[in-house]
């Protein structure tokens, strides 16, 4: 079923609506609360799906970019870290980031769940244990490698990687009877994308679960160490607040699925306890640099799968815990945001975008965590209660984001290219790769002249064991507050080194199927016994 296919307001409510009771209230509709909102109405329990931005459908997406960061993205599309110097890129719809993202889908890597293991004491998610949750979940999702030929953009990192004896391979996708569009990060018109939108929702709305977009979690309702539901804020057209605190849900559990950003702040607004201070800190992004090649022929890079061949050749380059090892990938090139990223300006700056059917892009996501001088950011409040993320380069980012712009600038001539611009105010085309090299070594390494971002957000509810380096237990279950559970990207302890949908996919159907057994409902057959 798509939402197109029945009136919307059969399955969702409009805000103020004075007190709701269910089973379970889930906060966020992205990776996390979509597939835990399917697993749990699915086993009879009485679910309530929270969602702080709108509801748009395939008729709404019509792939322009000025419309699609304004509805679907937090912040208008510019969210970023609080000194400005990393722009973040979140969803903010119904599906959350899974509505925008480009489908890029991995496994865990081993070698993180492993560390996870060993120096956070996390239970039950290593390879063996995680395989069958990624079985199920690629199967209900349609992951596979991309079988068509890739667009040029990847074509390109493919034959750069090849000439210089690079490993590379094809990218799975979570996509059924994709039209090779091009326009995943606006949202997929024609539904082929297997977002959380289009899949679990829809899902967990046929089996009873009710449906509040537009709608803030303000904060927990906490009574004697005990979460008893939630108070939620009414949202406007524009996505500021309308009332706060206009309906009441009591529930015998919540789950937070805001994601990394948005579940630690929900816990800071309801000042709930942190007695070792670990809520929201170790935050982590995948830092990621972005270099610009000019090719002799057009490469179009805005049309065709975003993200379909990858490389990594650096991503453990000097073991787990040594210097950050990264991820290449290509980001897909829309003019409204690649004119924003190409640090020029004026005459300059309109010599750049002429020949922009002509360009190539590489980006590079650092592998945060895993190192004693990469322990991520802190998520605070503002004066106004919005959530904020401190999060300071140190030497070791540095260091790999030079490191991974020198990779990516010698495997873009590798490929022919003509000149290669690396994304950095101070940086200049450049001809030839022994120039390239030599001025890169002698960018800056200055947070504002040095071009960063990010879409992956992970951490600041991390789990664990010890209550004094972690929020959640290996289940997900608050470690000071009953009836609260943490599903999501957030529960990570380090970055995972791969886009993380289908890590938090998976992870997200053991712990929901988990709790569904807590709250004494019944698994769906398709989950019992994995």
């Amino acid at each position: 079923m798509n939402y197109s296919d029945k009136n919307t307001k059969n399955y969702s409510i409009d805000l103020p609506v004075k007190q709701i009771d269910c089973d379970v209230v889930i906060i966020g509709s992205g990776a996390g609360g979509g597939i835990s909102a399917e697993i749990l109405s699915r086993s009879g329990l009485k679910v309530v799906i929270v969602e702080e931005g709108p509801l748009r459908t395939a008729a709404d997406f019509k792939m322009h970019e000025k419309q699609a960061y304004a509805d679907l993205y937090q912040e208008v599309a510019g969210r970023q870290t609080k000194d400005k110097g990393i722009q973040i890129f979140q969803g903010r719809a119904v599906g959350g980031s899974t509505t925008v993202n480009w489908t890029s889908s991995f496994r865990t890597p081993e070698q993180t769940l492993k560390f996870w293991q060993s120096n956070f004491s996390v239970d039950g998610l290593l390879r063996e244990e995680l395989s069958p949750w990624f079985d199920w979940v690629e199967q209900r999702l349609n992951i596979s490698p991309w079988p068509i030929p890739p667009n040029k953009n990847n074509q390109l990192l493919a034959d750069g990687a090849k000439k210089l004896g690079w490993s590379h391979a094809v990218i799975p996708r979570n996509v059924k009877g994709c039209a090779n569009l091009g326009y995943c990060g606006m949202g997929c018109p024609i539904n082929a994308k297997q977002s959380m939108l289009v899949t679990t929702i829809p899902r967990a709305l046929e089996s009873g679960a009710t449906l509040i977009n537009r709608a803030r979690a303000e904060s927990l309702i906490i009574e004697n160490e005990r979460v008893t539901g939630v108070w939620l804020t009414a949202m406007d057209e524009l996505g500021q607040i309308k009332q706060k605190n206009v309906t009441q849900i009591n529930a015998r559990q919540v789950v937070l699925s805001a994601g990394a950003i948005g579940s630690p702040s929900v816990l800071l607004r309801s000042q709930a306890p942190d007695p070792f201070a670990t809520l929201g800190r170790r935050t982590f992004l995948h830092p990621v640099s972005v270099s610009i090649a000019k090719m002799p022929d057009k490469v179009e890079a805005f049309s065709g799968a975003p993200q379909s061949i990858y490389s990594d050749e650096f991503l453990w380059r000097d073991g787990v815990s040594g210097e950050l090892g990264y991820k290449m990938e290509v980001p897909p090139m829309h003019p409204v945001l690649s004119s924003t990223f190409l640090l020029q300006h004026g005459e300059g700056h309109n010599q750049l975008m002429k020949d922009y059917p002509y360009y190539q892009a590489n980006l590079a996501l650092l592998r945060d965590g895993f190192n004693e001088d990469s322990q991520g950011g802190q998520v605070s409040l503002d004066s106004n209660g919005y959530p904020q993320l401190d999060y300071k380069i140190t030497p070791a980012l540095w260091r790999g984001l030079r490191q991974a712009m020198l990779s990516m600038t010698e495997l873009q001539f590798a490929a022919g290219a003509k000149q290669v611009l690396p994304l950095h105010l101070d940086a200049t085309m450049q001809s030839n790769w022994s120039d390239t090299k030599s001025m890169v070594e002698k960018l800056p390494a200055d947070k504002m002249r040095w071009q960063t971002l990010s879409a992956h957000v992970m951490g600041g509810c991390s789990m664990g064991k010890d209550e004094k380096q972690s929020v959640v237990n290996s289940l997900g279950q608050h470690h000071q507050l009953e009836n609260l559970s943490v599903i999501d990207g957030s529960l990570f302890p380090t970055s995972l080194g791969v886009n993380p949908q289908l890590t938090i996919y998976a992870v997200s159907a053991k712990l929901a199927s988990s709790l569904v057994k807590s709250l004494k409902g019944q698994l769906p057959e398709d989950l019992v016994g994995l």
